[in-house]
């Protein structure tokens, strides 16, 4: 058996190529789907945050059970690896999605809807007249761009040896293109890619146009009854493969032979000691390996990242009343070490009551108290007008010490990011490391076709 306490992560790795020849087990600490990637009702989020056991009435914020409030919000690229993931383990058949209404950009305080067409660069204010013509010829280059023909190479140049920073100087992009280029439609962290080959930026930026004309308004989808529909559709289906699911069973102890793992140990129906044996592996997140809120051995403390959960009785003003969205601000623009992420979902999305919406500030913060955390978010606050009801976080990010070797894999924190680009990566370089195997995401991103 291979215990595995119940993430995102998790669950899109145990379903990732079904059905294998080992067995799966999911053991749970907490009482609910998904880790920090659950959502939760109005209620259980007053619990969490605030210690009570229900919404205050006067606050006026509808019903608990209308919303689905996600810990940790991250969007879909619509023609993303993530999609593709839910597609090849037929998940989707327990999952309705509908698309994001708008992706923005930051500018000097100002917010304008991210160009991902010709069209769109003609129309958008963002860019001055030269650079619409510049944005539209490399766009035109991108998406006819393809690695094996060298007659589609911009001046012969060779795209997985040449760095990206070439490719802007080919094309005369200025810093405001290549601005909002990487952290906008790339979704780079930060700066260091323009020294990179650009073959990995150029697919990205394909990946993007190709999502956004796939449903028109943004490249994002986004799951009805929010992300915590995502964790529970992989149990079910991993239920019907022969799958074991345990909730509310603390993980007590690693069990080894060597440095080899080959159990974990918990508690059974009785409350005595049980064994569950593993020959595979242990997978787990790093909340597991954090004992009187200090970190085992087996993981290290590499950052913290702000969380601010903002109900709204309005769309994010000068989103074109989005009932949706994203908006990157990019490090750049506030001097940041790294990119604030904010990100808007709805009563469209059935996850608040009628005429409510959800917005989460995200950002990796340097600051250890909440006063000063909420400092560094208070240019992208700022942007979300008038708030019912707030809730903030900040929370360490861990990475894994462990090695492979041992059979126990943990998994990275959920970053700051709002999209499941960087999260997906660590799925398919996990899986690989465990079972030797890559995923097979040949399939069409199509959701319509499933």
């Amino acid at each position: 058996f291979r215990p595995v306490p119940r993430t995102m992560k998790s669950y899109s790795l145990s379903m990732a190529q079904p059905p294998r020849r080992f067995s799966v087990l999911h053991m749970d600490k907490n009482g609910y789907y998904g880790g920090e990637s659950a959502s939760l009702n109005l209620n259980d989020l007053f619990k969490k945050f605030q210690g009570k056991e229900k919404a205050p009435e006067d606050l006026k914020l509808g019903s608990s059970r209308d919303y689905n409030v996600d810990l940790c919000p991250k969007l879909l690229m619509a023609c993303g690896n993530l999609v593709k993931t839910l597609l090849s383990t037929k998940v989707t058949r327990y999952l309705e999605f509908k698309s994001v209404a708008g992706s923005f950009v930051y500018k000097q305080g100002k917010i304008f809807k991210v160009p991902a067409s010709g069209g769109d660069a003609w129309r958008s204010s963002l860019l001055g007249m030269m650079e619409k013509y510049r944005f539209k010829t490399f766009l035109d280059f991108v998406v006819q761009y393809d690695q094996k023909n060298a007659k589609t190479w911009p001046n012969k140049m060779d795209c997985t040896k040449t760095p990206m920073s070439e490719i802007y100087k080919y094309y005369k992009l200025g810093d405001n293109i290549q601005e909002f280029v990487g952290h906008a439609v790339c979704l780079y962290l930060d700066e260091t890619y323009k020294g990179m080959p650009a073959h990995d930026t150029i697919e990205r930026a394909k990946l993007y146009a190709y999502s956004v004309s796939r449903y028109g308004n943004s490249p994002y989808i986004y799951p009805v009854w929010g992300l915590g529909g995502l964790p529970e559709g992989f149990s079910r289906l991993c239920a019907v493969h022969g799958g074991i699911y345990m909730l509310n069973k603390p993980i007590n102890k690693l069990h080894f032979e060597g440095e080899k793992i080959v159990g974990v140990e918990s508690v059974d129906e009785n409350g005595k000691d049980a064994v569950a044996k593993c020959k595979k592996g242990v997978l787990a997140d790093p909340t597991y390996f954090i004992k009187d809120g200090k970190p085992g051995p087996e993981v290290k403390q590499v950052g913290q990242v702000a969380r601010w959960i903002c109900i709204l009785d309005h769309p994010i003003p000068n989103t074109n009343n989005s009932d949706s969205c994203q908006i990157i601000i990019p490090s750049t623009q506030l001097k940041r070490k790294s990119d604030i992420y904010i990100s808007c979902v709805s009563h469209c999305h059935n996850v608040a009551a009628k005429g409510h919406y959800i917005a989460m500030i995200s950002a990796e913060v340097d600051a250890k108290d909440e006063a000063g955390a909420k400092g560094e978010l208070k240019s992208a606050y700022s942007l979300l007008g008038k708030t019912k009801q707030e809730f903030f976080s900040v929370n360490p990010v861990f990475t894994s010490q462990s090695k492979d070797e041992s059979g126990l894999f943990i998994t990275e924190s959920y970053d700051a990011t709002t999209h499941w680009e960087t999260t997906c990566t660590e799925v398919l370089s996990l899986y690989k490391r465990m079972t030797g195997k890559e995923v097979d995401l040949s399939i069409k991103a199509d959701l319509d076709q499933e």
